[in-house]
């Protein structure tokens, strides 16, 4: 086990050359990292922040009305409360089909999502009889909900490199001697068409790119159109001109301006008292000996500056390159006894276009066996601001930490049992220090 506690700091120190990287800056006061100036970042919260109406492309289906309606808590870019709801079946071949949930009186039938949209824009004064509300078929036995995450700091998160993330998994399966074995999968980077990268966003990372991840969730959250995602859910009840989200005088869309605003987000800030005192100082020491870092991983350093990521589409700017940032996460996917079964469905995160790709074999190192492969299996959430939420894990189901550690099975049923078997004070210590991050 002793090989095993240092994997956070391993990873630190060989992904940095020479001088130790910079610390990425921290905090929850709206501030630009330094990527853009302030009045650009201000002006792209403003847009994050922004409520969506049916004259501006709402809908017909969605869940939500802004970005920040899912991401605000302590601020703008932070989590919530907020959960969505996921389903399926398994077919006569025992594999994971996605739903078929009709709508309009069954006149038409909603496929290729996973996603179960709780709003919709009618019955409405122009549609009074046109009823559009998903209700989950009996067929579907999966259930699921999925609780938002906090995007602050992500865009640190997007500036790791691919092969930093494939050396993690690799070394991570090497010192465990195969019990834990973080999986890695390649997704599409819309922006980039026919490429793909390591995904990191997301419950099941199915985004690499905060470009991709930006134009999913204004899609399948809030009904709004892009050019990365053009296809509009329904075309019932829909009159806004598609893409819903045209770009305006300075070449750019909504879209472009959340990414942006994302990547200038500080990572979350520690609390600084309660990390300091002796009580916390020795829960992280327990941490690392239990083996919470194998997964848990305490700090990460980004690309150097100037690194082109995102097949290509986007360089690691200078404020971004180069730092380390310490998210207690590894953003690899792993089967922690918690999984819910649903596979990433390919036509809902990445369009219909890159479903014809796919279909096509047109798609670089795409491989949908890899998604089938993680179906139990959901993405470590990082525990930065884990003392700012209420409700934890994947669904939002757990309340307290003490249960959600002791809701650890599978790859991490050897910590569940270590942390179960301490003594009450170091028990307590390990709480303490979780409630710092």
């Amino acid at each position: 086990m002793k090989a095993m506690l240092g994997l956070g700091v391993l990873f630190a120190v060989a992904m940095s050359v020479g001088q130790p990287p910079a610390e990425a800056p921290a905090g929850f006061d709206d501030k630009s990292n330094g990527m853009v100036d302030e009045t650009t970042h201000q002006a792209d919260r403003v847009v994050f922040d922004e409520v969506e109406g049916v004259e501006n492309g709402l809908g017909p289906l969605y869940n939500a009305q802004s970005c920040r309606e899912c991401h605000q808590d302590p601020t703008s870019g932070g989590a919530s409360q907020v959960t969505e709801l996921r389903v399926g079946h398994r077919g006569p071949d025992g594999k994971f089909r996605n739903p078929e949930i009709p709508i309009a009186r069954g006149t038409e039938i909603i496929t290729g999502r996973t996603l179960v949209n709780d709003r919709a824009i009618c019955p409405s004064g122009a549609f009074p009889d046109t009823e559009i509300h998903e209700r989950v078929p009996e067929v579907d036995r999966i259930r699921t909900t999925r609780i938002s995450l906090s995007v602050l700091g992500d865009g640190f998160v997007e500036a790791v490199a691919d092969q930093a993330l494939l050396d993690l998994a690799r070394e991570q399966c090497r010192r465990s001697h195969g019990r834990i074995c973080g999986q890695a999968i390649r997704v599409p980077i819309l922006e980039a068409p026919g490429e793909t990268g390591i995904g990191r966003f997301g419950w099941k990372d199915q985004h690499a790119s905060l470009q991709s991840f930006s134009a999913d969730a204004y899609l399948n959250e809030m009904g709004v159109t892009s050019r990365l995602i053009p296809d509009e859910v329904t075309k019932l009840c829909n009159t806004a001109p598609e893409p819903n989200s045209p770009p305006g005088p300075d070449g750019l869309d909504d879209v472009d301006r959340f990414a942006r605003f994302i990547r200038a987000t500080k990572a979350p800030a520690r609390d600084k008292v309660l990390a300091e005192t002796p009580k916390a100082k020795r829960g992280s020491a327990v941490f690392d000996r239990i083996g919470c870092a194998s997964c848990h991983v305490r700090t990460l350093t980004t690309a150097t500056a100037g690194t082109k990521t995102n097949g290509g589409t986007y360089t690691v700017p200078e404020a971004l390159g180069g730092k380390a940032f310490s998210p207690f996460g590894d953003f690899l996917l792993h089967n922690v006894g918690t999984g819910d079964g649903i596979v990433i469905p390919v036509e809902e995160h990445y369009g219909r276009r890159a479903m014809r790709m796919v279909q096509g074999a047109a798609m670089k190192n795409f491989s949908m066996k890899s998604l089938h492969d993680s179906q139990n299996k959901v993405r470590t959430p990082p525990l930065w601001g884990v003392r700012l939420r209420t409700r934890l894990m994947h669904d939002g189901a757990t309340v307290t930490l003490s249960d959600a550690i002791e809701r650890h099975r599978g790859e991490a049923a050897a910590e569940q049992r270590r942390f179960k078997a301490l003594s009450p004070a170091d028990r307590q210590a390990l709480l303490e220090f979780l409630r710092s991050l």
